[in-house]
C-alpha cells in the first residue's frame, strides 16, 4: 500500500455511502488538508472515490463516466471494461492508484492492475493508507452501535485520522438516496 489517504464507502440498508478525507501530502509534507477525493458520476447515481496520484484523478474519474455513459450506467459492466482499459493504458497502469466505485447495488474496488474486487460483504470497501483503520472501524460499529450509514462512516474516517497520519479530520461524505 502506498501513503495517501484514506477512502472508506459503505452499501447499507437505507443508503450507499462514499466518504474521504482531504490530506494531500507529498513525502512527508502536508501540501493541503480540504482536497475533495469522492464524487458523484453517472448523471448521481454513482459515488466514486479516489486514493494515490491527485494528479490523474480526474482523468480516471473522466475515463470511468465515459465507460459509464458507454455502459449506460450499468456499474457492472463499466467497472469490466473500464479495469481492463486502464491495465492497457502505459502511464495509468503505474500509478499508485485506487478507485472504489458504488450504487445502490454494488460496491467495487479498482486497480490499475486490473482488479475489480466486491467486497466479500458487498458492503464496505477501503482504500488508501488508513483504509484498514476504516474498514475495522466500520466493521465494529455495524455489529455493535446503532448509527445510520452517513454516521457510521464519518465515525470511521474519524478513527483512521486518529492513527493514521496521511489521513485528516477534515472528513467529507457524499450519499445516495433510499435504496428501498
Amino acid at each position: 500500500m502506498f501513503d495517501a489517504t484514506t477512502i472508506l464507502a459503505y452499501k447499507g440498508k437505507n443508503k450507499a455511502v462514499i466518504g474521504g478525507d482531504g490530506q494531500v501530502t507529498f513525502g512527508d509534507s502536508v501540501l493541503k488538508g480540504n482536497a475533495t477525493k469522492i464524487r458523484t458520476l453517472g448523471k448521481g447515481k454513482i459515488l466514486a472515490g479516489f486514493a494515490g496520484s491527485t494528479a490523474d484523478a480526474f482523468n480516471l474519474f473522466d475515463m470511468f463516466e465515459d465507460f459509464l455513459a458507454d455502459k449506460k450506467g450499468d456499474l457492472l459492466k463499466s467497472v469490466i471494461e473500464f479495469s481492463k482499459a486502464w491495465r492497457k493504458d502505459k502511464v495509468l497502469r503505474r500509478l499508485e492508484a485506487m478507485m472504489i466505485v458504488l450504487n445502490n447495488d454494488h460496491i467495487f474496488i479498482l486497480t490499475g492492475n486490473g482488479d475489480v474486487v466486491e467486497p466479500e460483504d458487498g458492503a464496505i470497501a477501503s482504500i488508501g493508507s488508513g483504509g484498514n483503520y476504516a474498514i475495522s472501524a466500520a466493521r465494529a460499529l455495524k455489529k455493535h452501535a446503532s448509527l445510520d450509514e452517513e454516521e457510521l462512516v464519518k465515525e470511521s474516517l474519524n478513527v483512521a485520522a486518529d492513527l493514521c497520519i496521511y489521513t485528516n479530520h477534515n472528513i467529507k461524505i457524499l450519499t445516495l438516496g433510499d435504496t428501498k
